[in-house]
């Protein structure tokens, strides 16, 4: 028996853990459905965040297991398929343009925000570098922890950059009007019993692949692709119930928000002002970029906004499926951002961060 239990690929969650993921959903939905009553843009994602968020700084032990998260995602995923269209699909001419601006803007923003910190906050080469990266933090966490970096900084300035982008984006761009000022309905047509069935088959079966090949946010993005193929060649019309994707947006936004959860309240408050700092010359620079992409191509000035914004993958398509912008291209540009990070932070590290005798000394 012993030998079964250690051959499956995972581990079932224990009662503590059950407890600990029943409690940050409901306090994600608690805080999410008072955002959508509210009227507040990206309110489900954004109030779940928030709400559990709070929870977790006042101390609430808040987590949620990988096979839960795993499922949001794919739901995730599903839906932001679902909206693909081949009217979507014909604007692919105009992505290699503004995908070699975003590379430019990824570099910019992350020498420019590793410069604030050594200069202001007095960090250290690496460790600024890895704080200033915006994105890939899996990859950022293992580098920080190979080179003795800073890890509790870094993690405080990557989580509060998601945070606030995820929180603030939706209002700016209701302020700016661009974005609806009030929650968009969540009404769309539900795919048929069947179609739905094969939705989540070939989502799941996608998925599986590339997470095999360790393809980046392979969970989200094999069902993403998966549905957007289905959809945007007419075999599947519909998508998920409307309840289905209103839990995924609560789910995302709690994950992010459950992030605060491992950190302490005093480690937070040491480096806040480093993270509001160097978000703030990442945000300056994202923005220039943005102006130039605006100025030269017909894309809309929302949908380049969340494609350039320097915050998490899953939050960001998550937001660009509540507030109706263009899944492809935000979806395109931040894998295509994920790569740029994944691949150059290491060299930019290795050149320009401390040499490995200094960190071995």
């Amino acid at each position: 028996m012993k030998q079964i239990t250690a051959s499956l690929p995972f581990d079932l969650p224990s009662r503590a853990a059950i407890r600990s993921a029943v409690e940050t959903l409901v306090i994600g939905a608690a805080g999410g459905l008072v955002f959508l009553v509210a009227n507040l843009p990206g309110g489900l994602i954004s109030g779940a965040m928030i709400a559990v968020g709070i929870a977790a700084i006042a101390g609430r032990q808040l987590a949620m297991p990988a096979m839960l998260t795993q499922t949001v995602l794919v739901l995730l995923g599903i839906s932001i398929g679902s909206v693909v269209s081949k009217h979507l699909i014909q604007q692919v001419s105009t992505y290699p343009f503004t995908i070699a601006l975003l590379a430019a803007a990824t570099f910019c923003a992350t020498f420019g925000s590793s410069y604030y910190l050594q200069r202001v906050h007095g960090w250290d080469r690496t460790s600024a570098f890895l704080a200033g990266s915006p994105g890939a933090l899996s990859q950022i966490t293992i580098l920080a922890v190979e080179r003795g970096a800073d890890l509790p900084g870094i993690a405080v300035v990557q989580t509060m950059r998601v945070i606030i982008l995820t929180a603030a984006l939706p209002m700016v761009l209701a302020l700016a009007g661009v974005a609806p000022s009030a929650a968009p309905s969540m009404t769309t047509a539900i795919a048929s019993p069947l179609e739905l069935f094969v939705l989540v088959i070939a989502s799941l079966a996608l998925s599986l692949v590339l997470r095999l090949i360790k393809f980046p946010a392979s969970w989200m993005f094999g069902a993403m692709i998966a549905s957007s193929v289905l959809h945007g060649g007419g075999w599947i019309e519909g998508g998920l119930p409307n309840w289905v994707r209103g839990a995924a947006l609560i789910g995302i936004g709690a994950l992010i928000g459950s992030r605060f959860a491992r950190m302490k309240v005093k480690t937070l408050a040491g480096h806040i002002h480093a993270a509001l700092g160097s978000f703030a010359v990442a945000i300056l620079v994202s923005a220039i970029f943005v102006g130039i992409v605006v100025l030269t191509t017909h894309v809309k000035f929302s949908d380049v906004v969340v494609a350039f914004a320097p915050g998490a993958m899953d939050a960001m398509l998550a937001l660009a499926l509540t507030l109706h912008i263009d899944p492809i291209f935000v979806g395109a540009h931040h894998l295509s951002r994920f790569v740029f990070v994944t691949i150059a932070t290491p060299g930019i590290v290795h050149l320009f961060g401390r040499t490995q005798d200094d960190v071995d000394d």
